[in-house]
């Protein structure tokens, strides 16, 4: 049974991450989407304040905390500059691969390093030709005595420049298809290991996205996660738990969009009067609310089922959908409500737009995620 009643350490983490969000990122996200600068010091203090690495266990030294918890942590977050919290929440991503199938010995070692310092971490499946088919890898993993070389080039890779450590994922067994991806721990400093191009995006600007490039690197048998094609199964079942957390960024974005646009209507007048008392503003605003309210709501549900561990492949798909639509719907609204205004960057729902559409796009399209919710469906 879902509980509605907020406890006191949910209380606190969300006023942690408020104010985080409007001391540290709200007056530095405009400077950030303009330049593209990495917020690597933002990134530090919210290790700080311990705002990273939240759903990796204490004994790892990661913050302990649920999905749930985590999600209340991302919408503060998001509220305050969506791309400055992929950037932070990108460490969840790559690190519950390891969660999933990695060996004590492995989450000792490597998951000590990443959280005894303000380290990031990336997530690296999608490819130039394999971005919703992840059977179109190209990405090889050859064994060889007690080493694996890897070779290939993943892009669109969130932290791909700064992380120190890499989740891949590379074909072990063509033959198999997706049954033949397998899954590897690749520490940054491997002989072999390169950046590419680093990506120049439309929203989003203070995340970092690139290539990341392999070359002949040979990595110890000991950092392959679970077996040989296991890797399909892990990237599935990280996202899994993660799209919550993507649903969550999505409400956050969209909270932020709405008190804008609220704010807004009771300030700008026309026609002798603040157009907030206009019905037709007013029903925008109603819908707009409607949607955040009930994107909040799925996404939390996906996210306790998560906690619960219970499969939620059906409700986290429509979680992510349905709050990053929200997201892209109550920000183009704002934008509207605002009007010429709303187009210029001297105000901050532009942006809140630009940054909303990614979310419809990555951790898996939202066109993809109605495909695995038709399936789910047809398959009961």
């Amino acid at each position: 049974m879902v509980d509605f009643e907020w406890t006191e350490e949910m209380k606190a983490l969300k006023d942690l991450a408020r104010k985080f969000a409007e001391k540290e990122m709200i007056p530095k996200a405009p400077e950030f989407d303009k330049t593209g600068e990495f917020p690597i010091e933002i990134v530090k203090k919210a290790y700080e304040v311990g705002l990273m690495n939240t759903v990796i266990p204490v004994e790892y030294g990661g913050g302990g905390l649920t999905s749930l918890e985590t999600c209340v942590i991302t919408e503060e977050l998001a509220a305050g500059c969506a791309g400055m919290t992929t950037t932070i929440s990108a460490n969840t991503l790559a690190t519950i691969p390891i969660l999933i199938a990695g060996n004590e010995e492995q989450k000792m070692t490597h998951l000590g390093k990443l959280t005894s310092s303000p380290s990031l971490a990336a997530f690296c499946l999608t490819e130039p030709g394999a971005g919703s088919d992840a059977g179109a890898m190209r990405t090889k993993a050859v064994r060889d005595g007690d080493e694996y070389v890897v070779n290939g080039q993943k892009c669109f890779i969130t932290n791909g420049g700064y992380a120190s450590l890499y989740s891949v994922f590379a074909i072990t067994d063509k033959e198999k298809g997706v049954r033949g991806i397998s899954a590897f721990i690749v520490p940054r400093d491997l002989p072999g290991v390169s950046i590419g191009k680093h990506e120049d995006k439309m929203g989003q600007r203070a995340s970092n996205t690139t290539e990341v490039i392999f070359e002949d690197v040979r990595i110890p048998k000991e950092y392959l996660l679970g077996k040989e094609g296991d890797g399909f199964k892990i990237a599935m079942m990280t996202l899994d738990e993660t799209r919550a957390h993507i649903g969550s960024m999505g409400v956050g974005l969209a909270r932020a969009a709405l008190e804008a646009a609220i704010k807004y209507s009771k300030e700008r007048v026309q026609f002798g009067q603040p157009i907030a008392n206009f019905q037709a503003t007013q029903w925008k605003l109603a819908n707009m609310a409607i949607k955040v309210e009930t994107a909040r709501l799925i996404t939390w549900y996906a996210a306790w089922l998560t906690d619960k561990k219970m499969r939620n492949t059906y409700e986290s798909s429509i979680a992510k959908t349905f709050a990053t639509d929200t997201a892209m719907e109550v920000s183009m609204e704002a934008v509207q409500i605002f009007g010429g205004y709303g187009y210029m960057k001297d105000f901050p729902v532009e942006k809140y737009m630009r940054d909303a559409k990614l979310l419809q796009i990555y951790e898996g399209t939202n066109e993809i995620q109605r495909v695995v919710i038709s399936r789910e469906l047809l398959s009961r």
